[in-house]
């Protein structure tokens, strides 16, 4: 299923404190509940996923990007985790061959959690 996106910019990502709270607590309490019953709370759905600022510096700074794309990812123990990428003006992914920058290696939350915020506690 394909869906119609533009090109980028004009899109306002902003979005209230309060809401983004109501959306991190409502996550936080019914996450495990949308996994089978077998594979709940082992630790599948992070509650984060932190990255350093020089790997987004890194996306950005390619020639042509206009945006970061973040892609659901699991790894080979079921576990969700992000993948970050470039996007061009046409909103296009910027992987054209082996020298692409791709981000993955987050800091995952559990097992090494922030200090606790509204966002997160």
């Amino acid at each position: 299923m394909s869906i119609e996106v533009p090109p980028f910019p004009g899109t306002n990502h902003f979005i209230p404190l309060g809401q983004a709270i109501d959306m991190t607590t409502k996550y936080r309490k019914d996450k495990e509940q949308i996994l089978d019953p077998e594979i709940r709370d082992e630790g599948i759905l992070p509650l984060s996923e932190t990255f350093n600022r020089d790997a987004f510096d890194s996306l950005l700074a390619q020639e042509g990007c206009e945006g970061i794309r973040l892609y659901y990812s699991m790894d080979d123990k079921q576990r969700l985790h992000i993948i970050a990428v470039g996007v061009n003006s046409r909103n296009e992914d910027m992987i054209p061959n082996n020298e692409a920058i791709i981000v993955e290696t987050a800091v995952r939350c559990p097992a090494q959690c922030p200090p606790e915020s509204v966002l997160n506690s």
